[in-house]
């Protein structure tokens, strides 16, 4: 049996071809399968539990039709989806992660994470994350109107893509000693994230032992999986559309 993980879909109705992928993906993919991991950013956005639509429902339904087989679907919040919450688990069947969470993965402990934390050079996006991780200024969103909360959110999209262009590569990216530095302190040998939109395998070490990070990629004119059996794993791509 095999356990799969994605991130970074950022599905949203204005990409039919991505949420078809996807539906096909979790029709097709997932029957014979340990468990689904979500490692965030599902959406491009997400206002609140509140707000139902046809493309949410069927998103939403996707995910129902799996948890229903009894296949556990896990999800950690992405930048983008951070206001999923427990209407959308109870709906969906999926259960919510912390991030960072440790899990064993076949006998070997594994970090999972969105990634966007490691981007210590990041110090404008890890402020916001900070102000809008905020339970407080959760509540006061959500108390708005869906109109209201629709304009926000493409605000801060509209935001978030200027700040990006004027943000170099390496800004970008993770911090290698933040790597380090986050999967010696919860004793692991593997690293498993998404987030940067750079789907990769990188050797490393820590405490002088072999390590391995493992980068998810987003979905586009290809989408990305990585599989993970008792024996082997790989970062699979495939094409969209």
């Amino acid at each position: 049996m095999t356990t799969l993980f994605i991130s970074d879909l950022h599905l949203q109705p204005q990409k039919p071809a991505i949420t078809q992928a996807f539906l096909q993906f979790m029709e097709a993919r997932t029957h014979t399968i340990d468990a689904l991991y979500i490692l965030g950013d599902l959406f491009e956005a997400w206002i609140g539990d509140d707000f139902d639509n046809d493309f949410s429902h069927t998103v939403k339904s996707a995910l129902t039709s799996v948890t229903k087989r009894g296949i556990p679907v896990f999800f950690i919040h992405g930048n983008r989806d951070f206001l999923i919450g427990e209407q959308f688990a109870a709906e969906t069947g999926c259960q919510i992660l912390s991030d960072p969470k440790r899990i064993d993965l076949y006998g070997t402990p594994t970090l999972l994470m969105h990634g966007d934390t490691l981007c210590t050079e990041d110090t404008a996006y890890l402020k916001f994350r900070q102000m809008v991780r905020n339970p407080l200024w959760q509540k006061e969103l959500l108390s708005k109107s869906i109109q209201e909360r629709l304009a926000i959110a493409q605000n801060l999209r509209e935001v978030s893509k200027e700040k990006t262009g004027e943000k170099t590569e390496e800004i970008m990216d993770v911090t290698q000693t933040e790597v380090e530095r986050v999967m010696a302190q919860h004793q692991v040998r593997r690293l498993i994230h998404g987030h940067t939109h750079r789907p990769q395998r990188h050797q490393l070490k820590i405490n002088d032992a072999p390590a391995e990070r493992i980068v998810l990629g987003d979905w586009g004119n290809s989408g990305w999986v990585l599989h993970v059996d008792s024996s082997h794993d790989e970062l699979e791509q495939f094409k969209i559309g």
